[in-house]
C-alpha cells in the first residue's frame, strides 16, 4: 500500500494528511469515553486542531527546535497531540515507559534535559512530582488528571485539558512563528530521542532523526500490505520503537484508523470491539493464544486431538500453495473450508473476525507458532530490527513466509554479516536486491543505511562502540543468510561459555519451550558450569487446572508446584527435549518458580526481554541447588 502522501519529515507527513483528508469526515483515532464507556471517534479535522492547541500551548511555554518534550502516559489521543505538537516547533519527543520507576524517570528526564513533562495518569503525575527538583531544566509539568484536593498548589503544574483550552487561542497568536518553525525542520533534526531499557547499567538515549524515521517508514510499508480504512488496536507501548513507527506513523500515513486500548488487561475484549484488520504485537500474545488453544486440544477427546491436527496439515497445505501463487484445487479448497469450520473459525472469533494478517515484533516469535497462524489462514509478518535502526532491518515477505526466520531485507537498507572473531564481512545484502540465494555461516548482524540512529544522546564512546569506522552499526546479534532469508540465532552478550569451552545462545532453547502450555517463562543457565538447567515458571492457570484434575489436595500454587505429580510432568518436558538436543545443550535439571519475571520486580526490562544477571543474581540458592547433587 503506498503512503497517501509523500514527505521527508513528520511535520511533512502531518500537514500533508491534514490536506488530504480536508472536507472528508474520516476518522484517525478512537477511544473509550471514560464517562460514557462508549468508543469515540476522532475526524482528522478534530485531530487537527487538537494538535494546533498543544502547539499553542508548547510555544508559550518556550518550547523551540531542538528542545525535548517528554511524555510519560498509556497509549491515548493525547499522547498523539503531544507528539504531533512537538514535531511541528522542531522539538524532540521523549517518550517513557509507564512501567519505569521514579528514580529512572528522574534519569531520563535530567539526562534529556526535557523543558516540558506531559504525564497521564495519577500515579506517573506522583512520580513527576517527586522528580522535579532533581531536574533543573523542567519547567513545567502537564498532567492529564486533576491535582488531588490534598495536593499542594504546585505553579509548575498545567492540567492538560486546561493547556489545550487555552492553547487553540494561543495558536492563533503564534501560528506564524510555528508554520515557520514547522517549514524549518530538515530530514536530519532530531525527532524522537528514545531511551533503551538496557539488561545493565543506565539507559542510553537513541537520537533518531526525521530521515531516520520517514526513510524506514517508507521501505517498511512497501514490504507491508496496510490499506486505508484498514483497522488497528493500539496496545503496544508508544514509547517502543515498533509501535510507534507501525502502529502509528504507519497506520496514519496509509490511511487506517487507531483505536486506543483502554489497557493491556483489556485487550482480547477490545479486539471483539475494534475488530481489527491487522494485529500488531510482541510474540507474548501470539505465543499465549497459541498455547490456550492446544491447552484446550490436550483436554478434548481423541476424535477431536485427530481433526485438530488434521485441520492443522490441510490449512499449512492450503495456504503454503496459495502463498506460492498457485490453485489449490478443489478438493483440496473444500477440505481447508470444512477445517476452516470444524477448527479454526473460533480463532477467526477471538480475534474480531476480520484479521486480514498480523505482525509480529520486538523478540524472535517461534517457529511453530508462525506455522499454527498460517494454517490457520492468518499470516503472521515477522520483522527484526532495533531501536536504534528506527527500527525494521528486515520483513516476512507474504508471498514466500518462512516462519523460523525475520525474512529479507528491506528495500534501502543493507545488512552484513561480520565474523566473530577476524571482524571480516562474511556477507553482505542490500535490501532493493532480494530475493537471493545468499548463504553463509554465523556472525554478528551489523547494518549501514539512512535508518541508522544519529547516535547515542550526549555518549560519543558508546557511539563509537555501537557505529564502526566504516559506518556499519553493530547490533549485538547473531545471525546467518540462509537463502537470501535473514536467520537470528541469539544475542552475543546471551551467550554461556559452559566449564567444557562449549558456546551456548539459550535464546533457541528457550524459545523451543514458548509452545508448550506448561510453561509461562523459561530461562536456561550454565554459565561455567558443567551442563544446562533451567529457572520455570509454570502457567499457574494450567497447574491449578491439573491440580484439580489430580485430585491433589495443595491449595497454594506453591505447593502444587512441589508435589511430585506436577514435577513428572515437567521431567518428561525436559527429557523428552534433551533426547533431540546434542549433548551440551541438554536440560539436566530444572526448578519451577512461583513468582514471574516482571517488569515491576525488575526481572525483565520494559520490552519484555528477560534481565539475565538479575534473575540469577536473585535465584542463586536455586541455581546453585541445581548443581550441588547428581542428576
Amino acid at each position: 500500500m503506498p503512503m497517501l502522501v509523500d514527505f521527508e519529515t513528520v511535520p511533512q507527513l502531518f500537514n500533508g494528511l491534514v490536506k488530504f483528508h480536508s472536507g472528508k469526515d474520516h476518522v484517525v483515532l478512537r477511544y473509550v469515553d471514560k464517562d460514557s464507556k462508549e468508543w469515540t471517534d476522532i475526524s482528522w479535522a478534530t485531530f487537527k486542531s487538537r494538535v494546533h492547541a498543544m502547539a499553542g500551548y508548547l510555544y508559550s511555554q518556550g518550547v523551540r527546535p531542538g528542545d525535548r518534550v517528554a511524555i510519560l502516559s498509556e497509549n491515548r489521543p493525547e499522547w498523539a497531540y503531544t507528539d504531533m505538537a512537538t514535531q511541528l516547533l522542531g522539538g524532540t519527543n521523549v517518550s517513557l515507559y509507564t512501567t519505569l520507576p521514579s528514580n529512572e524517570v528522574s534519569y531520563i528526564i535530567h539526562d534529556s534535559q526535557a523543558c516540558v513533562f506531559i504525564v497521564s495518569t495519577g500515579i506517573q503525575l506522583k512520580k513527576a512530582l517527586q522528580i522535579y527538583d532533581l531536574c533543573p531544566h523542567l519547567n513545567k509539568i502537564v498532567s492529564m488528571v486533576p491535582l488531588r484536593e490534598d495536593d499542594e498548589d504546585h505553579e509548575y503544574v498545567d492540567i492538560f485539558e486546561e493547556a489545550m483550552d487555552s492553547g487553540a487561542a494561543l495558536f492563533d497568536e503564534f501560528k506564524d512563528a510555528i508554520h515557520a518553525n514547522e517549514a524549518a525542520v530538515r530530514p536530519q533534526d532530531l525527532s524522537a530521542l528514545i531511551y533503551t531499557s538496557g539488561t545493565t547499567g543506565n539507559p542510553k538515549g537513541v537520537m533518531l532523526t526525521h530521515k531516520n524515521l520517514c526513510s524506514n517508514l517508507k521501505s517498511a510499508i512497501q514490504r507491508l500490505p496496510f490499506k486505508e480504512g484498514g483497522r488497528h488496536l493500539s496496545f503496544l507501548p508508544l514509547c517502543h520503537s515498533f509501535e510507534r513507527l507501525g502502529g502509528y506513523l504507519g497506520t496514519i500515513a496509509t490511511g487506517m484508523v487507531i483505536s486506543y486500548a483502554r489497557s493491556v488487561d483489556t485487550v482480547t475484549r477490545d479486539i471483539l470491539d475494534v475488530k481489527p484488520t491487522v494485529l500488531l504485537s510482541v510474540p507474548r500474545l501470539y505465543e499465549k493464544i497459541f498455547n490456550s488453544v492446544l491447552k484446550s486440544v490436550e483436554d478434548g477427546s481423541p476424535t477431536s486431538q485427530k481433526v485438530f491436527h488434521w485441520a492443522r496439515k490441510v490449512g499449512y497445505k492450503y495456504h503454503s500453495i496459495r502463498a506460492a501463487g498457485k490453485n489449490p484445487g478443489p478438493l483440496l479448497s473444500a477440505k481447508k473450508a470444512l477445517a476452516h469450520k470444524l477448527v479454526f473459525s473460533k480463532l477467526h472469533e477471538k480475534l474480531g473476525g476480520c484479521i486480514e494478517f498480523g505482525v509480529s515484533g520486538g523478540a524472535a516469535l517461534p517457529k511453530a507458532i508462525g506455522e499454527f497462524f498460517f494454517s490457520a489462514g492468518i499470516t503472521i509478518v515477522e520483522g527484526y530490527g532495533l531501536t536504534e535502526t528506527s527500527p525494521v532491518l528486515s520483513i516476512t515477505p507474504f508471498s514466500n513466509p518462512r516462519y523460523g526466520a525475520v525474512g529479507h531485507v528491506i528495500p534501502g537498507v543493507t545488512v552484513g554479516i561480520q565474523d566473530l572473531d577476524s571482524a571480516e564481512i562474511i556477507a553482505e545484502l542490500l535490501g532493493d536486491n532480494y530475493p537471493s540465494d545468499l548463504t553463509c555461516r554465523a556472525g554478528e548482524i551489523v547494518a549501514k543505511g539512512p535508518n541508522i540512529m544519529k547516535g547515542y544522546w550526549k555518549n560519543e564512546e558508546a557511539t563509537r562502540e555501537a557505529i564502526d569506522s566504516n559506518g556499519w552499526y553493530h547490533t549485538g546479534d547473531v545471525g546467518r543468510f540462509d537463502d537470501g532469508f535473514l536467520v537470528i540465532t541469539d544475542r552475543i552478550k546471551h551467550m554461556i561459555v559452559s566449564a567444557g569451552g562449549k558456546n551456548i545462545y539459550p535464546g533457541p532453547i528457550e524459545e523451543g519451550f514458548k509452545h508448550e502450555p506448561w510453561i509461562d517463562q523459561i530461562m536456561v543457565v550454565g554459565e561455567a558450569r558443567e551442563f544446562l538447567t533451567a529457572l520455570v515458571v509454570p502457567d499457574s492457570e494450567v497447574i491449578k487446572k491439573f491440580a484439580q484434575e489430580q485430585g491433589l489436595s495443595a491449595v497454594k500454587l506453591q505447593d502444587m508446584l512441589n508435589t511430585d505429580e506436577v514435577h513428572r510432568v515437567f521431567s518428561q518436558l525436559f527429557k523428552s527435549y534433551s533426547r533431540q538436543a546434542a549433548a551440551h545443550e541438554k536440560i539436566r535439571n530444572f526448578r519451577l518458580v512461583l513468582d514471574p519475571f516482571t517488569i515491576e520486580n525488575g526481572m525483565m526490562t520494559p520490552t519484555m526481554k528477560l534481565k539475565r544477571k538479575v534473575i540469577n543474581a536473585h535465584h542463586i540458592d536455586l541455581i546453585d541447588e541445581m548443581y550441588a547433587g547428581d542428576i
